[in-house]
């Protein structure tokens, strides 16, 4: 224990030193990015190439952003130090998400989750209710859960309805969630659970680890950038988000969850419902002949807009309508009372008829003045009040569209975790990222599936920023709003990605030039500014490789790219998004150069480019400066793409350290 403590001593003031290192670079980076976007905007922006030099300084600016975003995440980086031991008493669930993985896979799984060392049950989510696996886990004495007949014919909401359906047939006080392939740690509870006892906190995620991963890392899997310094970049400002496994989380903030949703949607409805009553109303107040029936129609008319602000202010759903159907039962009575009268009225007059039969047609005849005269009667239907009571009344508190009227986990998005860790810190829970090892897992092993889990992740979190903004959000602090929205902002840099290849294209190609000058000013602003953001990365990783990762955020542009049409078509249109489950075992390679082809046809035209560039130069029809600078940009475009082959290349894991 004393040399725990002087450990801690010693490293808390390295630590306060990196801090401060970090935050002096991130100054510095800011002050020469933005004097150089600055510079770029007013002074450098050749107009006459409008249709590229647009683009670029448009790119430029994204990047500047985007780089500030990453500052302000690491600006309060946490190393936390040893969690405390658990409660003894404390009940915990531990869920296995399964829907077609090999019962091996997940039996290995399920058994090393029931060897968990502190106590708690073990459950199989099966969202693929297949009778082998449920035979192989319950003779290795784990629990198994299927859905239940509620779910027929309703929405399944893939993984969050799996865990919505678990969370009603179990009691633990936490969970621990798994993915399939995710072996825990036996120590994983007791290196986790201690956080709880901060009352306040309401999810502890832990790393994602792969063990068929080679040191190369071909497909970019293991994201040590993320799962380390900016998890803990976020945790500083009670950001850190639910990755959707190895993360447990408590209980009662899942159920309060689900009833703020389940007040949110139905307070949804009746504001729907009010402000459809209102349009109705109005319509039927300027058509109304009667004096008396528009001013009923005018008081409803006021009633439903007072009923939307009584909502508006906080009031309860439950007064706010029940005033409002009481005033529409009232309106109702008196007119159809007065309506009544008129009725009999009606039927004296229609009695009085002059009607005689045809003797040759066999038909009736009716006095023709005697019709216009009953037709010029004011009569007084009561349809539009009536809609009114019949779209009030038929609010649907009990969501039966849904298998369950309340889903604690979020349902809004593909990526259920991070949208449900989103709201959780709106309702004022804190979360915890303990960065250690806690499970090892399996990652893709051929470049297509590894490319539909992208684009599952950038399509999910782009679907909570078109749904949910967090800068709108109420409950978020200004920090947590800016860290959920620097994740959603990086998925839109395939847009970038594009200006920034083809622009030295078009230089070396056609001499446009999207800048004014490559001048000493060009350089003086622009090299600063590339080598601090560099150097911004290096003090944030701390010995953390990043390069990978940093190949692919560029190398993937046509899966962001997609990945934003397909979420915006989702949202704003609702075509219809598709979930995939990202396999477990290996794909085969086989014509997966067919998934890169914009890659490759952007490799190709770099390298054609170069070439011509070349021959410009040397024929004196292109400056060797600015072509230069082109070949240099050109080169590396091509180290980043480079990523791509080694993608198409990787045969799968070998062991460890190799690569075929």
């Amino acid at each position: 224990m004393g040399a725990t403590r002087r450990h801690a001593a010693t490293s808390a003031p390295r630590r306060d030193g990196r801090l401060l290192a970090l935050r002096v670079v991130a100054l510095l980076t800011m002050v020469l990015g933005v004097n150089y976007v600055v510079w770029r905007w007013l002074e450098s922006v050749s107009w006459s190439a409008w249709w590229i030099a647009v683009p670029l300084v448009i790119a430029e600016t994204y990047s500047l952003v985007d780089v500030g975003l990453f500052a302000v995440t690491m600006w309060r980086a946490r190393r936390r130090p040893e969690p405390p031991p658990p409660a003894e008493d404390a009940t915990v669930d531990v869920f296995i998400t399964t829907y077609d993985e090999p019962v091996d896979l997940v039996l290995r799984t399920a058994v090393a989750a029931r060897d968990i060392r502190f106590p708690h049950r073990t459950w199989v989510l099966d969202d693929g209710a297949r009778p082998a696996l449920a035979e192989a886990v319950r003779a290795a004495g784990v629990g198994y859960i299927v859905r239940s007949d509620d779910w027929q014919d309703r929405p399944r909401h893939a993984k969050a309805g799996n865990l919505n359906n678990a969370l009603f047939r179990t009691d633990g006080e936490f969970l621990l969630v798994l993915d399939a392939d995710q072996v825990p740690d036996p120590s994983i509870l007791d290196r986790t659970l201690g956080y709880f006892r901060d009352p306040e906190v309401a999810l502890v995620q832990t790393p994602q680890y792969f063990t068929n991963v080679p040191d190369a890392d071909p497909l970019g899997s293991q994201a040590p950038l993320f799962y380390g310094p900016i998890q803990q970049g976020k945790d500083g400002w009670n950001a850190a988000f639910f990755c959707g496994s190895n993360a447990v989380l408590r209980r009662e903030a899942l159920m309060r969850l689900g009833i703020v949703g389940y007040v949110r949607e139905t307070e949804r409805s009746v504001r729907d419902a009010l402000s459809a009553a209102r349009r109705m109303l109005g319509k039927a107040r300027r058509g109304a002949v009667d004096p008396a029936q528009a001013r009923a129609l005018e008081t409803l008319e006021h009633g439903a807009r007072d009923a939307l602000a009584r909502l508006h202010a906080g009031e309860p759903v439950a007064e706010v309508t029940y005033a409002f159907q009481r005033q529409v039962d009232a309106a109702s009575a008196a007119l159809v009372a007065a309506d009544a009268a008129q009725m009999q009225e009606d039927l004296r007059a229609i009695a009085a008829l002059p009607v005689e039969r045809d003797s040759e047609l066999g038909a009736v005849v009716v006095d023709e003045q005697a019709l216009a005269r009953l037709a010029e009667r004011d009569w007084t239907p009561l349809g539009a009040i009536e809609s009114v009571q019949a779209l009030v009344r038929a609010v649907d508190v009990d969501r039966s569209a849904e298998a369950q009227p309340i889903l604690p986990v979020a349902t809004v998005s593909v990526t259920e975790d991070m949208a449900t860790a989103m709201h959780l810190h709106a309702q004022g829970w804190r979360s915890v990222y303990h960065h250690e090892r806690l499970a090892l897992g399996l990652a893709p092993e051929d470049l297509g599936t590894m490319i539909t889990q992208r684009l599952r992740w950038a399509q999910g979190t782009l679907q909570v920023m078109l749904r949910q903004n967090p800068l709108r959000l109420r409950g978020l602090s200004g920090g947590q709003r800016l860290m959920y929205f620097a994740t959603m902002w990086s998925y839109l840099s395939g847009f970038t990605a594009v200006v920034y290849l083809a622009a030295p294209i078009i230089f070396l190609c056609f001499g446009v030039l999207p800048v004014t000058a490559w001048s000493v000013d060009f350089f003086a602003r622009f090299v600063p500014f590339q080598v601090a953001s560099q150097l911004l990365f290096l003090v944030a990783a701390h010995g953390v490789r990043t390069w990978r990762g940093q190949q692919y955020s560029l190398a993937l542009f046509p899966v962001w790219i997609r990945a934003t049409v397909t979420a915006a078509a989702n949202v704003w249109f609702g075509r219809p998004l598709g979930f995939a489950v990202t396999p477990k075992v290996r794909g085969s390679n086989r014509g997966a150069w067919r998934l890169v082809r914009p890659q490759l046809a952007a490799m190709a035209l770099l390298v054609v480019a170069a070439v011509v560039g070349v021959v410009r130069a040397g024929t004196g029809l292109a400056p060797w400066v600015g072509t230069t600078v082109n070949l240099l940009w050109v080169a590396y475009d091509l180290v980043v793409l480079s990523v791509i082959v080694s993608a198409l290349r990787y045969r799968g894991y070998q062991g460890a350290g190799e690569e075929s």
